[in-house]
């Protein structure tokens, strides 16, 4: 992995992932790209090359990779799970049709493929704790139907056509670098900004809704890890279950009520984003990671929490007064 691009690179994962690419292969080497144009004060803006792309334009994306000279590419660009069930149509056109147009372009061009997919690829008559590696897989939302087709079709451009296309099965994100696109774990980003913001957060998700979260550095070193991993150890390839820990509301907000002891929380539940979260895994059993490629999650909860406040308490030193709140604000488009 020499030169790289990466669709979908204003988002969540794709803010880290961009800087962390450009710290180990130079700045250059790194071409980001999005749908829209990065705002003044985004972390990219200004930071390095970077090129406006629609992905699910096919020509417009081999031009990108062609000019970019690049032997990877990074697919980050997809409409989450909450915004999924209000634009199925869109999610459908975005998530599959992008990735088939990546996969396409990975296959003419030569490149290597990453493409995230998510533990909502997973269902109500999955096992919850732990869930395998393999097994049965009946999402109930679009955002997931679209993850479990991705795989698939990821796994069969590796088999029919040779692409070296490679995934991990996220769980939730929490990061402080970009906003929340519009998922279901949304509450897991939006709870920090509430209680250094205004001291209190009322959460869309009951209580003790368990689900598996990972600390966005964790996150971006995974799929770095993976793609420079040996494929000769790789059975699975595409789609690794990768977790870190298991968080539900209740137990977050017991971990900032002892750093900031205003603050508090309470409930007004969604029950759209609630059945979304009952259908997902408890907790992923991730051992095919740590066995073919040597996974191993660093950040703890509490590690994890002590380094939100930071930087989060960092960014609103440095912003303008009147803009700390702004956020948990979502993007107008939640792609990436």
């Amino acid at each position: 992995m020499k030169r790289v691009l990466v669709t979908g690179a204003l988002g969540q994962i794709g803010t880290e992932l961009v800087a962390s690419l450009r710290e180990g292969l130079g700045d250059e080497s790194v071409l980001a790209t999005d749908l829209r144009a990065p705002a003044p004060d985004h972390p990219l803006a200004d930071a390095g090359p970077f090129r406006q792309l629609d992905c699910t334009d096919g020509s417009a994306l081999a031009r990108a990779v062609r000019d970019a000279r690049a032997d990877t590419v990074f697919h980050l660009a997809a409409l989450l799970s909450a915004v999924g069930e209000k634009r199925p149509m869109e999610a459908w056109r975005v998530n599959l049709g992008g990735l088939m147009e990546v996969l396409e372009v990975a296959r003419e061009e030569g490149t290597a493929l990453f493409t995230p997919s998510s533990i909502a690829a997973f269902g109500q008559d999955t096992p919850p704790d732990p869930t395998p590696q393999d097994t049965l897989q009946r999402p109930t939302t679009m955002y997931g139907v679209t993850k479990v087709a991705g795989e698939l079709l990821c796994d069969y451009y590796h088999t029919r056509f040779g692409v070296d296309a490679r995934g991990l099965r996220y769980p939730g994100l929490i990061s402080h670098s970009a906003p929340p696109g519009g998922g279901t774990t949304d509450w897991a980003v939006e709870i920090f900004h509430e209680a250094l913001d205004r001291g209190h957060y009322t959460c869309f998700l009951g209580p003790d809704t368990q689900l598996d979260m990972m600390y966005m550095p964790d996150a971006v070193r995974a799929a770095i890890e993976l793609m420079e991993a040996d494929p000769a150890r790789l059975r699975h390839r595409n789609a690794f279950n990768v977790t870190a820990m298991q968080l539900a509301p209740a137990r977050l907000a017991e971990a900032l009520a002892a750093r900031i002891p205003r603050f508090a929380i309470d409930y007004e539940v969604d029950p759209v984003r609630q059945a979304i979260a009952d259908s997902w895994p408890r907790r992923l059993d991730d051992s095919a990671a740590r066995g073919e490629w040597g996974w191993e999650p660093r950040w703890t909860l509490d590690a994890m929490v002590d380094d939100m406040l930071t930087e989060l308490r960092a960014a609103r030193t440095a912003a303008p007064a009147g803009e700390g709140a702004s956020a948990v604000t979502l993007p107008p488009d939640s792609r990436g």
